[in-house]
């Protein structure tokens, strides 16, 4: 595997890396029974295991919006605004680049490490040797794990953090779930879904195939596992906050 991903002299490298990728998918599915367990361990890790610190930290941000939020609109007689504010938050900005940092926190540094351990101990090689494709078996899963928990993850962090800014607003103005939830609902277009949509599912591949990568990237030394967890986290980091830039950008330049 060559080393350095992700610089404009590799631009070719990660493409073709991440096409020979996308085409694994499908024999994956055919024929990748083997590797349905990996699949299967990535989303307990990436997604169910990471279920308490996104409650926590969706909870505080649905919170924070309402505490800061419901007052100052209170002085402008604009507290109807608070839901729209809550989902252009929380749905469609910062859910998704929150949970995609919890995700590369805990999974981006997990995955190059454990891939640059399988490349330095000849472990990818031994695959090669008896006829196993190292990218469908060890690739492909990670890939797809990823992906669907970036997914899955994004939609749980904005319903608790919705949920949670329900419990604060009972402070500041008492009423019933069904009409909060109902002018949320109201708040809620079908632009602002499809936005966060394509924002968790760009997150994922990104940091997925980042950490992957940063992974195979190791050469000899023992000493360049750590330093390939390293570079994913912030590779993965810097990928993904310009790509909510760029999306974001695109999104309201379609809706101005």
């Amino acid at each position: 595997m060559r080393s350095g991903v992700f610089v404009p002299g590799n631009f070719l490298y990660n493409l073709g890396f991440f096409t020979r990728t996308l085409r694994g998918v499908n024999s994956f599915i055919v024929r990748g029974q083997a590797s349905y367990r990996i699949l299967t361990m990535q989303i307990l890790f990436t997604f169910v295991q990471a279920m308490g610190i996104s409650s926590l930290l969706a909870l505080g941000i649905g919170a924070a919006v309402n505490v800061i939020g419901i007052p100052f609109l209170s002085q402008l007689s604009q507290e109807q605004l608070i839901y729209t504010l809550l989902i252009t938050i929380i749905t469609r900005e910062l859910g998704p680049l929150l949970a995609a940092f919890i995700i590369i926190a805990r999974s981006a540094t997990a995955i190059a490490t454990e891939v640059a351990g399988m490349v330095i101990s000849h472990e990818v090689e031994a695959y090669i040797s008896i006829g196993i494709d190292p990218i469908e078996h060890l690739a492909v899963p990670r890939f797809l794990g990823v992906t669907i928990s970036m997914f899955l993850l994004n939609i749980y962090f904005s319903i608790f953090g919705l949920a949670g800014s329900f419990a604060v607003a009972q402070l500041f103005n008492p009423m019933p779930a069904e009409i909060y939830f109902g002018n949320l609902l109201s708040a809620l277009t079908i632009q602002d879904l499809a936005i966060s949509i394509i924002k968790s599912i760009s997150f994922g591949m990104i940091i997925s195939m980042v950490a992957i990568m940063r992974g195979f990237s190791v050469e000899r030394a023992s000493t360049e596992i750590p330093v390939a967890g390293l570079q994913a986290v912030g590779t993965a980091f810097g990928g993904c906050i310009v790509v909510d830039i760029l999306l974001s950008a695109l999104y309201y330049s379609v809706l101005s």
